[in-house]
């Protein structure tokens, strides 16, 4: 075994105690001397792996330690699988965006949020663009309002800067 895999203490590493509680299959759970526990361990071919080195008596499972660190192996490679990596796409719309390209960027969004993603839509203000912030919420309002079917907003549209924005999630 690799020393960097060797995460428990196995075998002749389990020192500083006496009495450790063992189990394992087909091992019924009882306390016995370090030694007695290691003298089992050999008998059957396997090695004695400390489980929980804080408990009193510390937990030693017998297994074989190989088997044990493939498994585990396995059940992180799956479980790594299985998460999914939610990605943010952003859209960008000013106050006096046109029906068409409102639509055509709502289009855009409703896929993004199929596939899983989160859409943050803005509306970036310049200049005197800032007299119009209620045109621009109207917008974003309109926008989350068209996109409910597939996603919900996380708060109500928020002021950044030059910034109005809101954050979509998608619907499980």
């Amino acid at each position: 075994m690799n020393k960097k895999e060797a995460t428990e203490r196995i075998n002749k590493q389990i020192r500083g105690v006496n009495e450790v509680r063992i189990v394992g299959d087909g091992i019924e759970s009882r306390v016995v001397s370090i030694q007695e526990a290691l003298n089992m361990a050999d008998e059957m071919a396997l090695d004695l792996v400390e489980i929980s080195p804080n408990a009193k008596p510390p937990v030693c499972k017998i297994v074989d330690y190989g088997k044990l660190l493939y498994e585990k192996k396995q059940k992180d490679k799956l479980q790594k699988q299985n998460n999914k990596k939610v990605k943010i796409k952003e859209i960008r719309f000013t106050y006096n965006t046109g029906d068409h390209d409102f639509n055509f960027k709502l289009n855009h969004a409703t896929n993004f949020l199929k596939e899983g993603n989160k859409v943050k839509a803005f509306v970036f203000f310049s200049g005197r663009e800032m007299n119009y912030i209620d045109m621009g919420n109207f917008l974003l309002l309109k926008f989350v309002d068209a996109l409910s079917e597939y996603g919900k907003p996380e708060a109500l549209p928020k002021m950044d800067g030059r910034r109005l924005w809101v954050m979509m999630s998608p619907k499980k």
